[in-house]
């Protein structure tokens, strides 16, 4: 018998390669799909809608998959109308129903936390609030509205048994890990989670779904903000905040003015290029500080940071009240570093590295993990400068 056999799963299906071969192996392996889109449509709903293939032959399906192959427009991206239809010719290829969910209202949130972090002087990161909040929250909601046993999606993580329930653990393409997006999943949840391709390579995802003969066998990985595609973030920060932006002062760490800007929003921790400075040696945006509308420049090491405290925080385990062992991560694309960690009283997370890591970022997530484990993590409040 099937693993899957008598078990439902809604699969997340971006368009994308990844969702696309975790789909295909869930249904390969005896799992009764329902694949589903999230739209950022208008009113939050959630109905079946026509393929555009029910009367199709499967020749015709594959004539089409062999046009889209050869005419696949390469545009990155995660909620596009072309990754509703990828996502769409792919449900059909695989003969499972294919839903749309609406998600404008929900997803006005994400855009709202996104311009009101960065008016905080923050940087945010709306892609771990949208697996928080929508792919991870509503999604596990509607699942039970149609009686699945599990969500799935195409995260490159794990979710592994373990002797006190399941555990979330790093993927084993470790240059594709994507367990720090995760962290804010619900512990009670993870045991209805499946990721499938969280122990394959990615070349591995793309030759099975080359295998399976899906048109988006090729198709580039997401890199922007989906709601910002022309990645001119700034610009749309400005558009949504009352009055504008303000210019201000640029000072150095003596705290004298050596230039104006734009608007804070502009910049980001570690900033070096676009400062619109010049000193005669590499100089770095080292802090934001919005209530009065400054921006600090200085040198590569005044980025370094001992430590921070996290608050919002999600655990996948009993967390330590006392200083335990731990690797941090505290951007996506960052490798962990060794450090330690606990929880206070009030539920914050204190993180002391072993070495100091350079700019730990207010507003981004910091993780600990134990191993491959995920431990838990936070968003990042106050971050602790080098020698403080």
């Amino acid at each position: 018998m099937k693993p899957g056999a008598g078990k439902k799963v809604l699969v997340a299906m971006s368009g994308g390669v990844d969702s696309s071969v975790a789909a295909a192996l869930l249904k390969r392996d005896g799992y009764e799909v329902v694949g589903c889109f999230m739209r950022l449509g208008s009113d939050d709903t959630f109905e079946a809608e026509t393929l555009g293939y029910d009367n199709l032959s499967k020749q015709k399906i594959a004539e089409d998959c062999k046009k889209q192959r050869r005419a696949r427009v390469h545009k990155q991206g995660c909620c596009s109308v072309n990754d509703a239809a990828d996502a769409r010719l792919v449900a059909a290829m695989l003969d499972v129903p294919f839903y749309v969910m609406n998600f404008k209202k929900d997803f006005g949130r994400i855009i709202d936390y996104f311009v009101d972090e960065y008016n905080a002087g923050r940087t945010p990161n709306p892609c771990v609030r949208c697996n928080d909040w929508l792919k991870f929250g509503k999604l596990h909601d509607y699942a039970k509205r149609i009686d699945c046993d599990f969500v799935a999606s195409g995260h490159y993580a794990r979710v592994v048994p373990g002797s006190n329930g399941a555990e979330l653990r790093r993927g084993v393409d470790l240059g594709k890990d994507q367990s720090y997006v995760l962290f804010g999943t619900p512990r009670d949840r993870l045991k209805h989670l499946l990721l499938p391709i969280g122990e394959m390579e990615k070349s591995a995802v793309r030759q099975v779904a080359d295998d399976f003969g899906l048109p988006v066998f090729d198709k580039p990985d997401s890199q922007e903000i989906c709601f910002v595609p022309d990645q001119d973030y700034a610009k749309l920060v400005e558009h949504r905040t009352e009055g504008g932006f303000t210019p201000g002062r640029i000072k150095d760490q003596d705290g004298k003015q050596i230039g104006e800007h734009p608007g804070h929003q502009h910049f980001t921790l570690g900033q070096r290029r676009g400062i619109g400075v010049a000193l005669g040696y590499p100089i770095y945006v080292v802090d934001k500080d919005p209530a009065t509308n400054t921006v600090t420049v200085g040198t590569k090491a005044d980025l370094l940071a001992d430590g921070c405290v996290a608050d919002q925080t999600n655990f996948l385990v009993e967390p330590a009240t006392d200083w335990a062992g731990c690797a941090a991560k505290v951007r996506y694309n960052s490798d962990p570093v060794s450090a330690r960690y606990r929880v206070d009283q009030a539920g914050d997370l204190h993180v002391a590295f072993d070495e100091p890591v350079e700019a730990v970022t207010p507003g981004q997530a910091v993780v600990c993990y134990a191993g491959d484990r995920v431990l838990g993590g936070g968003w990042v409040r106050s971050v602790r400068k080098a020698g403080e």
